[in-house]
């Protein structure tokens, strides 16, 4: 059983495991930056001004990289 959580993940920690796994942040509308990578089907977006970054938007982004919860962690372990 996992018991580490999706939320509270600081947003500056989100944007290092975004860069690490290829995303490149193309830009900033208002509030909210825009990440893409070549196999995307739709980008990710964070808004900025939230921190912690919401729970839903980390399973959105996992959802579109094809990445479990467990991947996710393994990752910011690493940074």
């Amino acid at each position: 059983m996992n018991t580490q959580k999706l939320s509270n993940i600081p947003l500056s920690q989100f944007r290092i495991f975004l860069e690490k796994i290829g995303c490149k942040h193309t830009r900033t509308k208002g509030g909210h930056e825009v990440w893409t990578r070549k196999d995307f089907l739709r980008p990710v977006i964070v808004q900025t001004h939230i921190d912690p970054v919401p729970e839903l938007v980390v399973q959105n982004a996992l959802r579109n990289l094809n990445m479990t919860k467990k991947d996710f962690f393994k990752q910011i372990t690493i940074i």
